[in-house]
């Protein structure tokens, strides 16, 4: 009998799971391999860091979704290396996995612009750890502003900068306003959370700098309204454990603060860049390979590059932007390409179809930009609300983020303000040196510090020697 065509997927986002689905009824083997069990549906990953949803609301079990087709299976693993020659996908602590199409689907990785040793002090949100971690910290620091004596470094727990004014920074820094102005108005009996200084930087003229300019003022004039303090053309020059350098023309202002988040950029993850090199595939500035009208690397049929890790401009001269309904999109197109040279058949190339952009910024407050209609308030943020639900690839999912969304509106409260017990990479939590234990030491009184010291001991939720 001839061997079913192998169709590797490396990659559960959503142009590798697209991908996936889509091939469900074409006569091919299909093996989707990647380092996580799960789908995550990034676009509402802010919330689960600031407590809005928790992480299972989004995020499916990658062997759930594709467990009743026949020709797929799921492969818990990371490929760190591609034989372009053999067509061999090599896999981390051995192994390795034959195709005869490959589809390369590994999204991107943040970008710190030359200073990756900022991302210990300013976590990204790119994963579900990031999320755990930016909600740790973010917790962490109201705690410590709580147990504060000096009034200074009480203000340094309640500064919060945000870098990058983008889609993911506009929604990170109204939920965390809205977090700071109304979840927590009462939790507290020392420090009033509403008095939080929330910082966001963007290095570009305006916010939202992929929408009309009127919707990116109608944004910032809706976080101005939250409390947030906007910077725009200010470029983040140092970043420390306990401060943010920031240059704004001429004028350089160092802010204390504990609570740094960079929503700044991304970049090619480090298979894609390996890949070009592999492959002598073109490549732009943020390591992006440049492939073929048929999402295909250039001189490499059977190599599909999709998703964040794919320049693509055929259409009108601008690369497609790294978002969830290209990367769906340009899923369903390589699999009916697949499907389409196995039935020797030709395909047009790949259409991108927009249908708009939307960003969220607080209550009732989003911005649409639709083409044809352009929205801003309430209805955009009734639009937002319903096309975010469709686009949750599970039912059960759909129904636990509506219920918590309705909860939250009606409340205010948000049901997963839980400090996680372990850091992102795993070690045990502990405060670090601008946490409770080192405020109370900076306090006048030495008897007070030793009381403060004694609480933390005490308190299993805030740290733990």
């Amino acid at each position: 009998m001839k061997r079913p065509h192998r169709v590797v997927i490396v990659g559960g986002g959503f142009s590798g799971l697209f991908a996936a689905r889509a091939l469900k009824r074409i006569p091919v083997q299909v093996t989707l391999i990647d380092r996580r069990n799960f789908h995550l549906f990034q676009p509402l990953l802010y919330q689960v860091a600031t407590g809005g949803l928790s992480p299972a609301n989004i995020a499916a079990p990658l062997r759930v979704l594709l467990k009743r087709q026949r020709n797929t299976e799921v492969r818990l693993g990371e490929v760190v290396d591609i034989d372009v020659t053999n067509h061999q996908a090599m896999l981390a602590g051995g192994g390795e996995i034959g195709y005869d199409t490959l589809i390369v689907a590994v999204g991107s990785a943040p970008h710190y612009f030359g200073h990756d040793e900022w991302q210990e002090v300013a976590p990204p949100l790119k994963s579900m750890a990031d999320a755990d971690e930016i909600r740790r910290r973010v917790l962490l620091a109201f705690e410590a502003a709580e147990l504060a004596i000096d009034p200074g470094s009480r203000r340094t727990c309640l500064t919060f900068v945000v870098v990058g004014g983008g889609t993911t920074g506009v929604e990170l820094t109204g939920c965390l306003s809205e977090l700071a102005h109304h979840t927590l108005k009462r939790d507290f009996r020392h420090i009033d959370p509403g008095s939080a200084r929330i910082v966001l930087v963007e290095g570009g003229e305006r916010l939202l700098p992929s929408y009309p300019r009127k919707l990116s003022a109608k944004a910032a004039a809706a976080l101005t309204r939250l409390g947030v303090e906007i910077q725009t053309g200010a470029i983040v020059t140092g970043v420390e454990p306990n401060a943010v350098t920031i240059r704004r023309g001429s004028r350089t202002e160092h802010v204390p603060t504990r609570t740094i988040l960079w929503a700044a950029g991304v970049q090619a993850s480090p298979l894609g860049r390996l890949l070009a090199e592999k492959t002598g595939a073109a490549v732009d500035k943020e390591g992006r390979i440049v492939v073929q009208p048929d999402l295909t690397v250039p001189g490499h049929s059977e190599l599909f590059v999709l998703g964040d890790l794919a320049h693509f401009d055929h259409q009108d001269g601008k690369p497609l932007p790294g978002v969830a309904p290209v990367a769906m999109q340009q899923g369903l197109y390589a699999a009916d390409l697949i499907g389409c040279r196995l039935r020797r058949q030709s395909l047009p190339p790949f259409h991108y179809k927009d249908r708009g952009s939307m960003a969220v910024i607080g209550r009732n407050a989003a911005v649409a930009d639709l083409g044809w209609l352009r929205l801003s308030g309430f209805l955009a943020w009734l639009l937002w609300l319903f096309i975010h639900l469709l686009y949750l690839v599970q039912f059960q999912n759909r129904i636990l983020v509506l219920a918590q969304w309705m909860w939250n509106y009606i409340t205010r409260n948000r049901l997963a303000l839980l400090i996680p017990e372990r850091n992102a990479d795993g070690s045990p939590e502990k405060v670090s040196a601008a946490g409770p234990s080192q405020l109370a030491a900076d306090g006048e009184n030495g008897k007070r510090s030793l009381a403060v010291k004694s609480s933390i001991a005490t308190r299993g939720g805030i740290a733990r020697s």
